[in-house]
């Protein structure tokens, strides 16, 4: 009798938990659709990769200085 209350209490759980993680699932995705297409996110993301990029390339700029001069 235990197993079985067990078992029910278990599908019940996982039936709702499924549904409430879907729901979730949907309202991230829905917030990402939404925020990936705003054009002020585009620039920012624009911004903050010519910004890695010039990091990385004086990063690269100076590692080939010192190797050059030794």
């Amino acid at each position: 009798m235990a197993k079985l209350s067990f078992l029910a209490g278990f599908g019940a759980g996982y039936v709702l938990g499924a549904k409430a993680g879907r729901e979730r699932y949907e309202q991230i995705r829905r917030a990402y659709n939404h925020a990936k297409d705003d054009p002020r996110l585009q620039t920012a993301a624009g911004v903050a990769q010519a910004r890695a990029d010039a990091a990385v390339d004086s990063v690269k700029h100076r590692l080939g200085n010192e190797t050059g001069s030794k």
